[in-house]
C-alpha cells in the first residue's frame, strides 16, 4: 500500500522530551525502493525520527505516512510493512542462525514451510548457507550483522530502517554490509532508510542524503548535489561544512 511511488512522507513532524525538542518540523519524502541516508551529529534526532517512523514512538506533533499507512492511526500496519535494525540489537548466542530466525519468524506470526524457504533464501543471499546450523556465538561480528539484517527482512518488509548498520564492524565487514544493502535493494526492491555517521558509506550506498542538525533537516539531495552545493570534494567535507566540526588547531595547542 504505497502511494505515488513514495514510501515515506512527513509533514511538520516534531518530537519533544520535556523542554528538549529532539525533532523539529521535519518535512521529507523518500521514494519507494530508495536508499535514504540520514546523517547528523550525536543527539541530532536521527534515532528518534526512526523510532517515530517505525511506529515505536509517538510524535508530539505533525504527521507522517510510511508505506501508505498513517503513523498515528495505522501503527500496527506500519510495523508489519517495515523492518528495523537498531544500533545495539540483541542476539541469542546459544541459538543457531536458523533457530534465531525461526524465533523471529514466530514473533512475526510466520511458520511452516514458507518460513523455512524464506530463511534458506536469505541465508543463501547472505553467504551463510553452510553455517546456518552453527551457534551464533561462533560467528564473527560481520556474520552476526548479516543474521541481524536477515532478521529484519524475514517478513518481507517494503522498507527497512538501519540505525548505524556498520557500528562496531571492521572495514572488511563494513564493506560487506554496504554490498549487501546494494544487492538487496536491487534484488528485492526493498527500501532502506539508513542512519549513519559514516559519510563515505552514505556516499557509496545512498541515492538521497538528508542531514539533520539540532533536530532540523538542514540539507536534502543526492550526494553529488550536496557536494556541488557546498563546493567541496566529497560528502565528508560537505557534511563538516554544513554542521561544523573542523578542528581549531591553534586553540588545541594553545597550552603549549
Amino acid at each position: 500500500m504505497v502511494q505515488n511511488g513514495i514510501c515515506i512522507s512527513t509533514r511538520g513532524l516534531s518530537k519533544s522530551f520535556g523542554s528538549v525538542q529532539a525533532v523539529r518540523d521535519l518535512d521529507l519524502e523518500m521514494k519507494t525502493g530508495g536508499r535514504f541516508g540520514f546523517l547528523g551529529p550525536n543527539g541530532a534526532g536521527k534515532t528518534t525520527t526512526v523510532r517515530i517512523l517505525s511506529g515505536l514512538l509517538k510524535q508530539t506533533s505533525g504527521t507522517a505516512e510510511v508505506c501508505g499507512f498513517n503513523i498515528s492511526t495505522d501503527r500496527d500496519q506500519v510495523k508489519a510493512a517495515t523492518g528495523i535494525l537498531p544500533e545495539s540489537p540483541g542476539l541469542y548466542s546459544k541459538l543457531s542462525a536458523r533457530e534465531f530466525l525461526e524465533l523471529i519468524g514466530a514473533l512475526n506470526k510466520r511458520s511452516g514451510a514458507a518460513l523455512t524457504r524464506r530463511i534458506d533464501s536469505l541465508l543463501s543471499i547472505l553467504g551463510l548457507g553452510g553455517r546456518q546450523d552453527d551457534l551464533l556465538e561462533s560467528y564473527s561480528s560481520g556474520m552476526k550483522q548479516k543474521v541481524l539484517v536477515a532478521s529484519t527482512l524475514l517478513h518481507e518488509p517494503k522498507l527497512v530502517f538501519l540505525d548505524e548498520p556498520t557500528a562496531r564492524l571492521d572495514p572488511s565487514a563494513s564493506a560487506l554490509v554496504k554490498d549487501l544493502i546494494l544487492a538487496l535493494a536491487e534484488e528485492t526492491d526493498t527500501g532502506f532508510f539508513i542512519c549513519t555517521h559514516m559519510t563515505d558509506f552514505a556516499e557509496d550506498v545512498c541515492d538521497v542524503i538528508g542531514i539533520l542538525n539540532q533536530g532540523q533537516l538542514v540539507t536534502l539531495g543526492s550526494p553529488q548535489e550536496i557536494i556541488d552545493r557546498t563546493n567541496t570534494g566529497n560528502l565528508e567535507e560537505a557534511y563538516l561544512k554544513i554542521v561544523g566540526g573542523k578542528m581549531d588547531r591553534k586553540s588545541l595547542l594553545a597550552w603549549r
